[in-house]
């Protein structure tokens, strides 16, 4: 589950037709660990209400999140970037990007993030990085992108999208895939309008007793 809590794409211009600050997309530093888990779990309970029990996402622990996070980010997988959004010093927002583990169907998991907290479990020979349909170029994937709730609708999201898209295009991937949780409308109107599609495939996940459906999207690089 991720993808949900980014920005409406669109101008950098506030709700009030007031330009936002200037945003500059960057490295995720060691020292951004912090605000990103807060930007990750806002971004959980704004677009996942009504769709996940709302008990779990009350239950969302940033601390922990950023705990477990602060472990993992030494050992990161090299293959996978991490950028933010720097909006005046402040994270505004968080991408992730890697190769398609499994670009069949399972959608891979949320760097920083443990099954219990995404509870799909990546497949075993999860590493190998298939080719885009009709094209030997490998696949990227969308992993994350999350943009602080206050923030949904001035152009962050479509920022980050757009420095996610030209890294991996240039990284020498073909296509880049992303999962959305069924009935996010907001997500799925953002990747339509930055040139993703559906293309049929669907997981599904338990999220404490929910079934959840997730469809696939997809765009060519290349």
């Amino acid at each position: 589950m991720r993808n949900g809590g980014h920005g409406a794409g669109g101008a950098s211009r506030g709700t009030a037709g007031r330009p936002v600050r200037r945003v500059r997309v960057r490295e995720m530093a060691e020292a951004d660990i912090d605000a990103v888990s807060a930007v990750r779990i806002g971004g959980w309970r704004t677009a996942y209400r009504g769709l996940m029990p709302q008990a779990y996402l009350d239950a969302l622990s940033v601390p922990e999140d950023a705990r477990l996070r602060r472990e993992r980010f030494a050992r990161r997988r090299p293959e996978v970037w991490e950028l933010v959004a720097d909006r005046d010093g402040e994270v505004a927002g968080w991408l992730a990007v890697g190769p398609a583990e499994d670009p069949g169907t399972a959608p891979a998991q949320d760097p920083g993030t443990t099954p219990a907290e995404d509870p799909r479990t990546v497949p075993d020979g999860a590493e190998s990085r298939g080719a885009a349909p009709g094209s030997r170029l490998p696949v990227a994937e969308l992993m994350a992108l999350y943009v602080a709730p206050d923030l949904i609708g001035t152009g962050i999201g479509r920022t980050l999208l757009d420095a996610g898209t030209a890294r991996a295009r240039a990284h020498g991937y073909g296509a880049m895939s992303l999962w959305v949780v069924r009935g996010n409308a907001r997500a799925e109107r953002f990747y339509r309008r930055a040139g993703f599609a559906p293309d049929g495939a669907v997981a599904m996940s338990d999220v404490a007793g929910w079934r959840v459906p997730e469809d696939r999207y997809r765009r060519r690089l290349a």
